[in-house]
């Protein structure tokens, strides 16, 4: 399967929603339940693991919710850092927030100074899952997200990251600001393009290719070109 840019990567999800019919929810629910599996084998089983997940807003801070949900239901004691404001989190991820919130599921709202705090909080952990921000992310992260960022690196744990390291580009494999640096990387649908380039290795470490329901003949036409 040839590596995707990141429109290729949008016109697959579109198509896959909008001709095909699956809800993204559904979409967003297999994203993170394999990427959960992914953690497990990661860690070598899931019984008395401690794991924090950090999400943003967007997709991928919506997979993370799904990911902690399933990691808590397979018994690791899961916390989950939000590093945005609550309005700005929205659609299918919004839909899997409340579902961890509805399981009284640890959530912890970072605001302020304490994303400056929250390497310390990680340190705790055995893993640490990266669900900050995704392959639309382009050019130096700035703010919350920065630090989050910074934070992540500075704990010293092993981390995991949902469909690209934070940071890190999609299409290009450089980071121009801070990036997750990663042991695995569980990404989606295929290889990102960036993934090819030798300076991406750093960030991603190994890769780890995961299903999310979209039938392959589609997702391989599109990277053939066969569809724009």
């Amino acid at each position: 399967m040839a590596s995707l840019s990141r429109d290729q990567v949008r016109t697959i999800d579109r198509t896959a929603i909008e001709v095909l019919g699956i809800p993204g929810v559904i979409l967003m629910e297999n994203a993170g339940r394999n990427c959960a599996d992914a953690v497990e084998e990661f860690i070598g089983g899931t019984a008395e693991k401690s794991i924090v997940v950090v999400s943003g807003a967007g997709n991928n801070g919506g997979d993370g919710y799904v990911v902690a949900r399933h990691l808590a239901v397979r018994g690791s004691r899961v916390v989950t850092f939000i590093t945005c404001p609550p309005e700005k989190i929205t659609g299918d991820a919004a839909v899997n927030l409340s579902i961890i919130a509805k399981l009284r599921h640890d959530i912890r709202q970072l605001a302020g100074g304490e994303i400056a705090r929250l390497g310390e909080a990680l340190k705790s952990f055995d893993v640490i899952v990266d669900a900050v921000g995704g392959t639309g992310i382009r050019g130096a992260l700035r703010g919350d997200a920065a630090a989050a960022v910074e934070q992540i690196n500075a704990a010293g744990r092993p981390v995991v990251a949902v469909d690209i390291p934070t940071g890190l580009d999609c299409d290009t494999g450089q980071a121009d600001g801070p990036a997750v640096r990663a042991k695995l990387t569980v990404t989606f649908l295929a290889r990102k393009k960036g993934f090819d380039s030798p300076a991406a290795r750093e960030f991603t470490g190994q890769v780890h290719v995961a299903d999310i329901g979209i039938p392959s003949e589609l997702v391989a036409q599109i990277a053939g070109g066969g569809k724009k």
